[in-house]
């Protein structure tokens, strides 16, 4: 069942995004070749904490830390590791906050030092896909629509788009009703209304959009071993069209 959030509601969701995207922010900055990402695991829950909020999903659906993740051809919901990222890497970066019981979700993807043209050009494409996909999430709009809008930019660039993981709405859990795919066709799903939260995440990538369970046995990775991009934002409907809640420009 999807939740409509009230105006105080989504106040309380922007706060904690503002948290987040703070966060997000530092992270970048921290990243570098030789840093391992249990580093920056740590330093994320540390973050998060002195903002006043918790780790969204530390514990949620048995994942033990505070960051998801995943490099290169590792997709999403990577476990932190000694792993010490590598000149050339990109790294995604998926962190939620939980913040007065209301949760936000965001993830960026980021170069580690030099990293190749084709590499460039997935991140712009993916971010690019992100804003077009969060321009439709507008009320009479649907959730096919969001999903019609990002395949097409996605495959037009001759990337892929992966299927089987999509955004979702969000407020007191962090996974709620709708299921918001980044694929579809246009005029089906349910209709996006005024007080609806939801997290749109592009999840692209260089090769086949097929995904397979990653070394870590909990994240995913490309079948093909592909690199992998994705970004996400938490997003309210609004009467005045998307309200980005963890917007880093703030």
């Amino acid at each position: 069942m999807i939740t409509i959030k009230t105006k105080a509601e989504i106040d309380i969701i922007a706060e904690g995004g503002r948290i987040l995207s703070n966060t997000i922010k530092e992270l970048e900055k921290m990243v570098r070749p030789g840093l391992t990402t249990m580093e920056l695991n740590r330093a994320a829950e540390a973050l998060i904490l002195s903002a006043g909020g918790k780790p969204a999903f530390k514990g949620c659906e048995g994942f033990p830390y505070a960051l998801c993740v995943s490099v290169n051809e590792n997709v999403v919901h990577g476990f932190p590791s000694d792993y010490a990222l590598k000149d050339g890497d990109i790294v995604k970066l998926d962190l939620g906050v939980t913040y007065k019981g209301y949760n936000t979700d965001m993830a960026v993807t980021v170069p580690v030092g030099n990293v190749s043209y084709e590499a460039k050009r997935l991140l712009n494409v993916t971010k690019k896909a992100l804003r077009l996909g969060i321009k439709k999430a507008k009320i009479g709009n649907t959730i096919g629509d969001i999903g019609n809008t990002v395949q097409r930019f996605v495959e037009d660039q001759g990337f892929g788009v992966v299927r089987d993981l999509c955004g979702h709405g969000i407020g007191k859990s962090v996974h709620e009703d709708p299921q918001i795919p980044n694929f579809g066709r246009r005029g089906t799903g349910e209709r996006i209304v005024e007080g609806m939260v939801i997290c749109i995440e592009p999840i692209v990538t260089m090769g086949d959009y097929q995904i397979k369970t990653a070394k870590d046995g909990y994240g995913y990775a490309t079948r093909d071993n592909s690199l992998a991009a994705h970004f996400e934002h938490t997003i309210a409907i609004t009467k005045s069209g998307p309200k980005i809640l963890t917007d880093l420009e703030k």
